[in-house]
């Protein structure tokens, strides 16, 4: 009974942690919880890929492709609280920093500069290309849904290559060191194994397109910051699901 409690409240956390869906409201979470949950944040990531998708291709048959992958992409930002693509944004701007130590204050004020601007428009506008170039290809539901569970990977993988950059600590530190480390592991895992299920051989594309868009946020947090922050997960998990979107349009 014990362990289906516990099962249960990470399920809980891990749909409460990535989406705005009101389910903690009814469950007490702890970091504890969120940090077991990490292993379901690739099932959580596919579901909403799959809404995504569903959203494309329902409202394609009355709109243009292009302007129904750009309310998909609204539809995502309800459903998950934009909180992704602020911390691209916020990360944007942090690497224009003249220090570390200002890095990590301009990522906490809530003003937006050019270089988060940027990188949040061109970001945005990637993604909603290559949702419309999916949609008109082959297996578009599952293609987009393991471009989604690949994206969530990516705190669980930057959490275990890099340290936390803040000596306080924050909500991102739940995926650094020891805490959760098998379920991070598993969740990577699962990842990768939903990618492969979903499409195959394709899918393998997919994750090296993750992994190096993770390599090169990952190196750059590390010369930036010295290691990673909640922003810099958040940043990672939204680059790399544009990534694996833009891996699916090339093996379409």
């Amino acid at each position: 009974m014990r362990v289906f409690e516990t099962a249960l409240r990470a399920a809980v956390a891990a749909l409460a942690f990535l989406t705005r869906i009101p389910v903690g409201r009814w469950v007490a979470l702890g970091g504890g919880d969120v940090a077991r949950g990490s292993v379901l944040f690739p099932v959580v990531g596919a579901g909403i890929g799959a809404l995504v998708a569903l959203t494309v291709t329902g409202l394609d048959a009355r709109l243009t492709v292009l302007l129904a992958a750009a309310l998909a992409v609204a539809v995502e930002a309800l459903l998950t609280g934009a909180i992704h693509f602020d911390a691209v944004a916020d990360s944007a701007d942090a690497l224009g920093a003249p220090s570390p130590e200002r890095a990590l204050e301009i990522m906490r004020e809530p003003a937006i500069g050019a270089f988060g601007a940027t990188a949040l428009l061109l970001d945005v506008a990637v993604k909603v290309a290559a949702l419309a170039a999916v949609a008109t290809g082959p297996d578009a539901v599952l293609a987009v849904a393991a471009a989604y569970g690949l994206g969530r990977t990516a705190p669980l993988v930057l959490g275990w290559a890099l340290p936390y950059a803040r000596a306080e600590g924050g909500s991102g530190s739940l995926f650094t060191g020891g805490t959760g480390e098998v379920s991070r592991a598993l969740g990577a895992g699962i990842g990768v194994g939903l990618a492969v299920a979903l499409l195959g051989s394709r899918g393998l594309v997919l994750v090296g397109a993750v992994a190096l868009t993770l390599a090169v946020v990952g190196f750059a947090a590390q010369r930036r910051l010295g290691g990673v922050t909640g922003d810099v997960l958040g940043a990672a998990t939204e680059l790399a699901t544009t990534a694996a979107l833009v891996a699916a349009v090339a093996t379409r």
